[in-house]
């Protein structure tokens, strides 16, 4: 599925709730594997905002990531 797309306001407002959240899903240097994957839709059902913190240096690889999560998740990415 494609990701969601939100307009700038409901982007701003997702934005400002994030903010104080503490990341519930940290991606190693395995990088993105099914376990993650499972563990960030789990966390994204119970919670409905999460943050995901990968630990990489290299950004085109981050930003993947988080295209390939909102896409097999139905999910937005707010913000990276």
């Amino acid at each position: 599925m494609p990701a969601i797309q939100l307009t700038p306001a409901q982007r701003k407002e997702k934005r400002s709730a994030a903010h104080h959240l503490d990341p519930v899903v940290m991606i190693g240097g395995d990088g993105l594997t099914p376990a993650v994957t499972k563990e960030v839709d789990h966390a994204l059902k119970a919670h409905g905002l999460i943050k995901v913190r990968v630990f990489s240096d290299d950004r085109a690889g981050r930003e993947g990531m988080l295209q390939i999560l909102a896409n097999e998740l139905d999910a937005a990415p707010i913000q990276h």
